[in-house]
This record gives structure tokens, sequence and C-alpha cells, in this order.
């Protein structure tokens, strides 16, 4: 386990480092790459298999006994989201891989995105296995440092905007969170996020919700929720839309898993949080009417995707294993069907050149597979049975009537609300610019990138496996509740994880 657990992290930083000093052979770098992805979700599965054979799993990097020591830790949770985003990344990698084969005559990419990518693979892994905030900061800074690299790749004026709004907003929040962590160790004399569990229930009263709000504020920034997402809607649809396939995916999940993790075992209640429910409705309702204020398909799908951070904190609002279920699997289904969407937009560019539905229509007719791929994932984001994302509403629905609580009745209203307005949103999408002919107002749309048949043929296969991986979810989703009710049990009552890092601690 000492060299197993490190390993979904170390093993794309290494990777990240052989690339960039091969970075001018790009053909090594397309085998390179997808070869450490793939050893990343090898290591991920091995860790599960751990988790589910050993409980909650913990290493003391260096051999110092916590609290003192570096501490990773992997739980049902943790090791849970190793394996999805991990397959995630390597999806998109593949499919960032066939693009860039198969593009023609187009302005050649710059050797700097596969190590890149590899580093943020590396931060999204840290993030799961980090237990103290210390190294959840690092975690994050590495992810961060990755993806300004990633946002600005093939410069365009409004590309650099963006990457200047998303720099100086992650550098805020980052600035924040070590703010917020400096004054837990004033306060608490430790940031091991097990002896934090024991310390912190004696502070006062007062220095606890201070801290805790400071706490949602920081991942609230990272996380995009209501009032703190201005950013994200004007910088994600600025990249590259395989880099935002990433961002989408996994930046705003691996936020929300740090919200989860430290409001769970830092700061737990033995009730709801009214003012998470308050932000959980506040954003579900603006994200997704502004997702049908938009006219470009990734704006959106960001908005879709600030809309649907909501749920995921909707969960967690409800401090119950039942609503923490719902939270769990509404992160796996997310991280799948938002990835995959933003690939079937990639898709629909490679076709047409276009993500304007003023200027689009008629691309059922054009493509029908690029139709198929789109509608799928669609109907699961908006909750449509029996799709993943039904399953994982269903779920949260049920834990909000479950809760006993006025207001978690209101906000179970506005989140079904808030599903319609999301089926409103896609079927407008498919209404606009898949079923009607293109507006001949329109004109003629812009020459599309053009790319060999066999990249094109790959970019939908892996299109396809990720719609498929989306189907996968709702097909098996008895014995992924069962998992995942499990580690909701573990994150109410983390006395195993406390167990697994504190045993043999330094005085």
């Amino acid at each position: 386990m000492n060299v197993l657990l490190p390993l979904p992290f170390a093993l794309p930083l290494l990777g990240a480092a052989l690339a960039m000093i091969s970075r001018r052979r790009r053909s090594w770098l397309r085998v390179l790459a997808p070869l450490v992805g793939a050893g990343a979700v090898a290591a991920s599965v091995a860790v599960l298999a751990a988790v589910a054979r050993d409980g909650v799993v913990a290493v003391q990097v260096g051999g110092w006994a916590a609290p003192l020591g570096i501490t990773l830790v992997a739980d049902r949770l943790s090791a849970l989201l190793l394996v999805v985003a991990g397959t995630v990344l390597l999806a998109i990698m593949l499919h960032a891989v066939a693009e860039g084969a198969g593009a023609l005559e187009r302005r050649s990419e710059p050797g700097v995105f596969h190590p890149a990518y590899l580093a943020l693979t590396g931060g999204v892994g840290l993030v799961f296995l980090a237990g103290d905030l210390f190294n959840l900061f690092v975690a994050f800074e590495v992810m961060l440092a990755s993806s300004y690299v990633l946002m600005t790749l093939q410069p365009t004026a409004e590309r650099l905007r963006a990457g200047m709004t998303y720099t100086v907003v992650s550098l805020t929040s980052s600035i924040m969170f070590l703010t917020a962590l400096g004054l837990t160790y004033a306060a608490a004399g430790t940031v091991n996020l097990a002896d934090l569990s024991e310390r912190v229930p004696a502070l006062p009263a007062g220095t606890r919700t201070a801290l805790g709000l400071l706490f949602l504020v920081v991942f609230g920034i990272k996380g995009a929720i209501v009032p703190m997402h201005l950013w994200l809607p004007d910088a994600y649809p600025a990249a590259l839309t395989k880099v935002t396939a990433v961002f989408a995916a996994l930046l705003t999940k691996a936020a929300v898993y740090a919200l989860i993790r430290v409001e769970t075992l830092v700061f737990p209640r033995e009730h709801g949080s009214w003012v998470m429910l308050v932000l959980a409705a506040g954003t579900m309702v603006v994200g997704t009417l502004g997702a049908l204020a938009n006219d470009d398909i990734h704006r959106v799908f960001s908005f879709t995707l600030v809309g649907h951070i909501g749920y995921m904190l909707f969960g967690l609002a409800l401090f119950s294993v039942a609503g923490l279920t719902g939270a769990i699997l509404y992160l796996v289904h997310h991280i799948v069907v938002q990835a995959t969407l933003f690939l079937v937009s990639d898709l629909v560019q490679a076709r047409t050149g276009e993500t304007s539905l003023h200027r689009l229509g008629g691309l059922a007719r054009l493509s029908a597979l690029i139709a198929v791929l789109f509608f799928i994932p669609a109907m699961s984001v908006s909750g449509v049975p029996p799709t993943s994302g039904f399953v994982a509403k269903l779920a949260l629905f049920q834990a909000g009537l479950g809760s006993g609580r006025p207001l978690a009745y209101a906000v179970t209203g506005v989140a079904v609300l808030a599903s319609l307005l999301t089926l409103m949103a896609m079927a407008r999408i498919w209404v606009l610019g898949f079923w009607r002919p293109r507006p001949e107002e329109a004109g003629e749309p812009p020459a599309a990138e053009p790319y060999t048949r066999g990249g094109v043929r790959v970019m939908q296969a892996v299109t396809a496996v990720m719609v498929a991986g989306g189907l996968l979810i709702a097909l098996f989703a008895g014995p992924l509740s069962s998992w995942s009710a499990r580690a909701a049990a573990d994150l109410v009552d983390p006395s195993a994880y406390r167990r697994a890092v504190l045993d043999g601690r330094t005085p």
C-alpha cells in the first residue's frame, strides 16, 4: 500500500515530467500520455479493490506518524471518485490525441498540452487522497497551475481575457484557502483532517462557525456556487473544447469533494445547514435560468454546470446518510455526463465550425450519430428516466422529502423546477441546433477545422464510449447506490477514518 496509494497522482506527475522533457516529439507524446493515464486508472482500480477489502486505508509518507507527517487516505468516497475521474481523464486524453493526430492544415498545438494535462491529472488524484489541509491546498495549486496553461492554449484575445479572469479568481480563492488553513492551525494546532475532527469540536462555537464559513467561501468560489459563480460562464467556454470538457467534469467537482470532506469531517452537524440549503436553491435556479438565456452551446452547458452544482450542495446540506448518498451519486453521474456533452460539442465544431444556436441547424440530418450522442447525455443531465441523472436526482428528492424539514421540502421543489428548466434548455438546443433546418439568414457557416476520417472516427468512438459509460451508471444503479450509501455512512460516522489515520500517532 505504501507504493500503491501514491500512484494515482505520482504516476501522472512523473509522466508530466517525461512529457515536458520530450515535448517536441509529438508522436511519442501521443503514446506516452494515454499510457500514463491508463496506468493511473489501473492504480485507482487497485486502490478501490483494497478499500473494498480492507476499508479505509492510509499511508504515512516518509514514516512520520500522523498528525506530523504527510498522510494519504483512501476511503469509499475517494476511491470511487479516483476511478471515475481517472477514467474520464483518460477518455478525454484519447479524444484530444485523436483530434491532434487527425488535424490537417491547422496551427500546430503547443507541446505543453500533454505535460500540463498529466500534471492536472496528478493534481486531481492528490485532491482525492490528501489527508491534511496543507496537501489539499498543494493539490489544488498543482491542478490550477496546470489549468492556467491549458486555458490559454492557442491564444486569442477572448481566450486571454478569460484566462486572466480565471487566474485572478483562482488566485484569490487560493489566498483565502491559505488564510483559512493558517487560522485553522492557529486555533487547533494541526492541519491533519482526522486530527482536526477530534480537536475542532472543542473550539468555541464562534470560532468553529467562522472557520466553517470561510472554507465554504473558499470551496464555493472554486466550485462556482452562486453567488460566487460569475467567473465560470465567461472562462470555461473560451478555452479549447477538449480543455473545457476536463474543467467542467473535474475542477468544480474536486472543489465539491473537498467541501464534502471538510464539512463532514471537520465541521459536522447534527442537523442540516440552512445556509447551504439556500445557496443550493439559488445555485440551481440561477444556473438553469442562465442556460435558457444563452445562445452559445458552450455557455448553455457552462450555466447548466453551475446549476447542477446546486444538487450536490443540496445533498451535503441535508447532512444525512440519504442526502450524502444522493450527492455522491450525483457527483459520479455529473462527472461523466458533463464531460460527454462537451465532447459532443467538439464533434459539432469539427463538423460545422459553429457553436452558436443562432447559426446552427439541421445537425440531425447532417449526422445522425452526433444527434444520438447528444440526445442521450442531454436527457441524462435533465433527469429523464431511466438515465443516470434520474437515479441521482431521485435519491436527492427522496432524501429531501424524508428529512422532515420544511426548508428541505422547499429546496426539493426548487430542484424539481430546475430539472424542468434544464430539460427546456436541452430541448432548445435539440430544436434549434439539430431539428430545424439551418436558417438562411445565418449565411454559410465558417469553415470547420479539417480532420482526417480516421481522426474523426476515433473522436466519435471515444464520445460513444463516454455515452455508454453514462448508461452503465444507470444500469448498475443498484450496486453503485449501495457503495454510495456505505460511503455516506462513513462520512456521517468518520470513526473508521480516524482510526486508520491516527493509530500509532505521534504524542
